[in-house]
């Protein structure tokens, strides 16, 4: 295990630092940036000293440097002017859009995505699961029937339509907004009780909408693999054993249908990042998908580049949880990884 580990880990480091080069050259191949298409439009306006200031900027972060050596200072491999130490080293940068540090920018918004994903992940496992064993148990009956509709809808709804209807409709039926992961006049205020007390009210309309199609279309995949491994020699040898249908249902059949789901962990964290961008702007929550939005829109490099090494930081570990979660879950793995 220690040997899969370290090599699991160089692996990572490998493939995170091909990531990075594609991440910032993908970002440096429009032509411009912030800072110059900002001196450019100051230059027209004549504002001498915003236009001192943004050229400082340019000699401080080497952004009149070549694109290799720009990659190298941000990845802090090569020390940068006047004290840019790069991302290895803990420094994310300098926000152009917003006129401060990234880590300033990014904020409460980094851990909050985080706690939204976390809540997208338990809801869509605790909510699926159950419905999937029941449907796949019972084949045809009117239950069955009821979750195969409900996930249709699900996977058929946009979740983006699914929040406006809801922003609608709670506040005209019952006068809530349900915008945001916490009410209005705790915004840039320190965290106190009453404000996590907030964010956890807020938190159910998010998880709920973001959640929803994965939810439907893992019921449709653990309903198909349950019913594939019910009918399997192994499962109708252990029912003749006489091992009873419930733990002969959750030891040997449940298991083997759960692995094309933990595979999927390294994709679904991603994921929840990337593909809720437009559920954040609808219902205006504070997490990095609307912050990298606009920072791709405006060229912010560091921003956007620190954003995307982000999102594939949770990938590549997404990727070793999972990897570990299989040899734990099927012998076969475990037994077979040797060879």
């Amino acid at each position: 295990m220690i040997r899969f580990l370290l090599r699991r880990f160089v692996t990572m480091a490998v493939t995170l630092l091909i990531i990075s080069a594609l991440v910032f050259f993908i970002i440096k191949l429009p032509p411009g940036d912030f800072l110059s298409n900002q001196i450019a439009e100051l230059r027209a306006q004549g504002e001498s000293a915003s236009i001192a200031k943004a050229e400082f900027l340019i000699m401080q972060y080497g952004l009149d440097k070549p694109a290799w050596q720009q990659y190298l200072v941000w990845l802090g491999v090569m020390p940068g002017p006047n004290g840019f130490s790069g991302l290895l080293q803990g420094d994310w940068g300098w926000s152009f859009e917003y006129d401060k540090p990234v880590v300033d920018v990014i904020g409460d918004a980094l851990w909050l995505t985080l706690l939204v994903n976390l809540a997208v992940v338990i809801f869509i496992h605790v909510i699926s699961i159950p419905i999937a064993i029941y449907s796949a148990t019972r084949q045809y009956s009117i239950g069955d029937y009821v979750a195969t509709f409900i996930g249709y809808i699900g996977l058929a709804t946009p979740s983006f339509l699914l929040a406006l209807i809801l922003l609608y409709y709670v506040n005209r039926w019952f006068g809530v907004s349900i915008g945001g992961l916490y009410d209005a006049q705790y915004a840039g205020e320190p965290w106190t009780w009453a404000k996590t007390q907030s964010l956890l009210s807020h938190l159910l309309v998010p998880t709920v909408v973001i959640g929803l199609g994965g939810t439907a279309a893992m019921i449709r995949r653990m309903r198909a693999n349950l019913l594939d491994e019910l009918g399997k020699q192994y499962y109708v040898t252990a029912k003749a054993k006489g091992l009873g249908p419930t733990k002969a249902l959750l030891k040997y059949p449940f298991r083997m249908s759960l692995n094309p789901f933990i595979a999927d962990i390294g994709n679904l964290l991603p994921h929840l990042v990337s593909g809720s961008v437009l559920v954040s702007l609808v219902l205006s929550l504070p997490t990095v998908g609307p912050i990298l939005l606009s920072a791709l829109k405006s060229q912010d490099q560091f921003l956007a580049g620190f954003i995307l090494m982000f999102v594939a930081v949770l990938t590549v570990v997404g990727m070793l949880i999972s990897d570990l979660l299989l040899a734990g879950l099927d012998p076969r793995i475990r037994m077979g990884g040797g060879r």
